[in-house]
């Protein structure tokens, strides 16, 4: 017997699937199709089509379910074997389709109201040996970037308390390294910020270029709790961005972190040059890890005079819209990923950055300056949180379970230490 609060939702789901303006998502995109439903024909290439009286005729014509599970996200397992047509058929939607879908996904999953508040510190800026063709920390580019040794460990944690004393709950360090061979004064140095950071209760993530496995066991052990490593792109794009570190590469070090026990932050980078289809490829290449990335940082391209993407004039700056779709489209494909707003707020105003909440970005990086970029200040950020009714959103805490009509045995997502894992609970009238 349904209680009546479940009973109402039941209701809620049946009415928001009916063709009355809220159509049902193609079978190609649920998560748990049902026999009732229709098959519809896939996105006929990667880039899909976007126009609209398109789509409402595909959807128009599939049988209605009568299953809130039988929607795109709107399940309690996570999917890591989305195909790139049905990310593309997602990423493609009418914006205002998709922004209400990720929005309804979003908050089956996280508080709406609260956003992750995160400090990102460069502990060694510049010098860096790739050729990464964005980034102005490169030797090979000729930027206002002036190397620098690296920051001493009382430093780093006196900014660690200066962050969580501003509302930060998580802490990053990132280094312009390639890798961490060869430094092996530095990584000692480094395990001690670590373990210092770790002891104020923050979140503690690092990004110092590629880890081999006992890297990352020494860190994880220190007290790291993420790692973040970024694809920056497709596949098919990347070779045209970076030359000296392969995207296997990039992989590889994200299966070490993984075994060593740490989560994974892995995003990307809009405004490389790259088109939706290579949008859509790192997306897929995301979400069909073995298991999802912890978050997922989206990055609008804060172009920087001296580096070769910064002095292309025939690259278009990013939009909001571009970022909230990208956003949206994460927040469907990893329901249970932190969507983090990255770097280029600056670019954006209170409401289109408001639109990317509204898409499912629930995290921020506050203070001045991200690395070697400019950022909103503090303060801007804390009048943005009053004017739309955020909270800050606590250390350590993952998505919930979705309560939903699903009842026997099913795979969800706990977080411990910071990590997502995966376990089969049983569930029974949408109680968890």
């Amino acid at each position: 017997m349904l209680s009546t609060s479940s009973k109402r939702l039941l209701n809620l789901g049946r009415r928001l699937i009916q063709p009355t303006g809220r159509p049902t998502l193609p079978k190609s995109l649920s998560t748990q199709a049902t026999s009732r439903q229709q098959e519809t024909p896939a996105a006929s290439s990667v880039s899909g089509a976007r126009h609209p009286n398109e789509y409402y005729e595909r959807i128009n014509s599939a049988v209605p379910g009568d299953e809130i599970r039988s929607m795109a996200g709107y399940s309690s397992s996570v999917r890591t074997d989305w195909t790139k047509e049905e990310i593309a058929e997602i990423f493609n939607l009418p914006m205002h389709e998709l922004m209400y879908r990720a929005a309804t996904v979003h908050r089956m999953y996280w508080n709406p109201g609260e956003v992750q508040q995160c400090t990102l510190l460069s502990i060694k800026t510049g010098g860096c040996t790739e050729d990464c063709k964005y980034c102005s920390q490169s030797v090979r580019n000729k930027t206002f970037v002036k190397p620098t040794p690296t920051m001493k460990v009382q430093e780093v944690l006196e900014a660690a308390r200066r962050a969580k004393e501003a509302g930060s709950t998580r802490f990053c360090m990132g280094a312009a390294w390639r890798e961490l061979g060869g430094k092996k004064n530095a990584f000692k140095h480094i395990l001690e910020m670590v373990s210092g950071v770790n002891g104020m209760g923050l979140e503690v993530c690092a990004t110092l270029g590629m880890l081999n496995p006992e890297q990352a066991r020494q860190l994880k052990e220190a007290g790291l709790s993420a790692y973040n490593h970024n694809l920056d792109t497709s596949p098919e794009h990347y070779p045209k961005v970076i030359s000296t570190r392969s995207y296997e590469e990039r992989l590889e070090t994200i299966k070490n972190v993984r075994e060593a026990g740490m989560s994974v932050c892995c995003g990307g980078i809009l405004g490389l040059g790259e088109d939706e289809s290579d949008r859509v490829g790192l997306l897929h290449v995301l979400s069909t890890l073995e298991v999802h990335p912890e978050s997922v940082p989206i990055n609008a391209l804060v172009a920087v005079k001296g580096t070769p993407l910064g002095d292309d004039e025939d690259i278009d700056d990013v939009d909001a819209f571009d970022m909230a779709r990208m956003i949206a489209t994460a927040r469907i494909v990893m329901p249970r990923t932190m969507v983090r707003l990255s770097a280029g707020r600056l670019s954006f105003s209170d409401a289109e950055q408001y639109m990317m909440f509204s898409a499912g970005a629930n995290s921020i990086f506050n203070g001045d300056q991200l690395l070697t970029t400019a950022n909103p200040a503090f303060e801007k950020d804390m009048a943005l949180f009053e004017k739309l009714g955020f909270e800050g959103k606590p250390a350590h805490v993952g998505p919930r379970v979705s309560k939903m009509e699903l009842q026997g045995d099913v795979e969800i997502v706990r977080v411990e230490n910071g990590m997502q894992v995966p376990v089969v609970e049983r569930v029974v009238a949408g109680k968890v």
